[in-house]
């Protein structure tokens, strides 16, 4: 069972089974929370989802999307380490970078690139990734 944390270790989760998906998100949202050019995404079911440790805090806004998305987040460390909405109604979309096995990310494969127009100029896209511009 994955599971993972923020960086100060404050608040803890755990994720039944396999991810549904890996997605790379390059809305300025994603850039903002990860300060970076765009997310890793470890999509999965709100079925056995948990937090197994403190109590993270929520920030909610209006994505780009047009729909309204939480970001759950450590109030003392501030790492954000999953969102949830109506666009993705049943899911986790765990930031990739905050599950404690780090071989998630060391063999990452995209299944989809969202909101393609603002990849940077110099990241390329994946190969064998469903590319979109937005959620469509």
């Amino acid at each position: 069972m994955p599971s993972g944390g923020c960086m100060c270790g404050n608040v803890r989760y755990e994720a039944a089974g396999q991810p549904e998906a890996s997605v790379l998100c390059h809305c300025l949202d994603c850039r903002k929370i990860g300060g970076s050019t765009y997310s890793s995404n470890s999509v999965y079911s709100e079925d056995g989802f948990k937090v197994t440790k403190g109590t993270p805090k929520e920030h909610k806004k209006v994505a780009d999307g047009g729909n309204e998305i939480v970001s759950k987040f450590c109030g003392d460390c501030g790492s954000t380490m999953w969102r949830e909405g109506s666009t993705f109604a049943g899911k986790r979309i765990v930031k990739a970078g905050t599950l404690d096995d780090t071989s998630i990310i060391d063999n990452f494969k995209a299944d989809a690139e969202l909101y393609t127009t603002h990849r940077p100029k110099w990241v390329g896209p994946q190969e064998g990734a469903d590319q979109k511009d937005a959620m469509s």
